[in-house]
């Protein structure tokens, strides 16, 4: 029976499903970059995390339709994720840096089922729930050692966000992608929508972490922010529509670097 798993794990129907994750993937990060643009400009609105994003699509005339979409494709990710974490599909191994790969690989997979559930739900004519950072926050600051808990996920996350400047300015994140079947000109835009979008998600996680670790310090739940939290505080301050919609469109070129994931992902 588990070799029977690991062969499924390893099969091109897991690669399919993980292209299609990708796509979806990038579509949940466009339409959360086109909402933080239309505050930008003034047309209205607030800044929305995935959840919010999802939620505006169900308000529109047949949106149960790309939703059900995303939920396959999120679900989908979840799987190639877990395929990845729980059968080594990209042949991490067993030493230290392999299992800590493995185990994002496993949290990755969590987070998106979780977002296929919430599109499911919103298919179904349910809600999306919206962000509860604080009320998360809050449950976790009541339990044994919860404040050094918190600490420690801020500083997570905070290490998120420099990793990720890291991709951006070493240009790591293209080691994953099979470049020798670009062109020069599709290498060189892939390229540099990728090194905008990890720095737009650098400057995000750093936030996310940053306030969490505030939220520790003075034991205060409500500092904690999550995606959407993140976007309003750049559009609070100083020339914050031009900040918010300068990171809006680095989460766009994000999204589109998931699409160039898809085709040319080593998946």
């Amino acid at each position: 029976m588990g070799s029977t798993f690991k062969e499924a794990a390893h099969s091109a129907w897991v690669e399919g499903a993980g292209r299609a994750g990708l796509v979806a993937k990038g579509v949940s990060f466009v339409l959360v970059a086109i909402l933080a643009i239309q505050v930008a400009v003034g047309a209205g609105g607030e800044p929305a995390d995935r959840q919010g994003a999802l939620d505006a699509v169900a308000d529109e005339p047949f949106g149960w339709f790309p939703l059900l979409l995303l939920t396959v494709g999120f679900a989908g990710y979840g799987l190639w994720r877990f395929a990845q974490a729980l059968f080594d599909r990209d042949r991490e191994g067993t030493d230290i840096t392999g299992l800590g790969k493995r185990a994002s690989d496993f949290a990755k997979g969590v987070l998106y089922v979780g977002l296929a559930a919430v599109s499911a739900s919103l298919v179904a004519g349910g809600d999306a729930g919206g962000s509860e950072e604080d009320t998360a926050t809050s449950r976790v600051l009541d339990l044994p050692l919860g404040r050094w808990i918190v600490a420690a996920v801020g500083l997570g996350i905070v290490g998120a966000g420099a990793w990720n400047a890291y991709r951006a300015v070493t240009g790591k994140f293209r080691d994953d992608l099979e470049t020798r079947r670009m062109t020069k000109a599709e290498d060189r835009w892939y390229t540099a929508i990728g090194v905008f979008g990890h720095l737009a998600r650098a400057v995000v996680f750093a936030l996310i972490g940053i306030f969490l670790l505030r939220a520790a310090y003075q034991y205060d739940p409500d500092e904690a922010i999550g995606l959407d939290g993140a976007l309003a505080k750049l559009a609070s301050e100083a020339f914050g529509p031009l900040l918010l919609a300068t990171v809006a469109l680095g989460l766009l070129a994000y999204g589109l670097f998931c699409f160039v994931q898809a085709r040319y992902r080593d998946v």
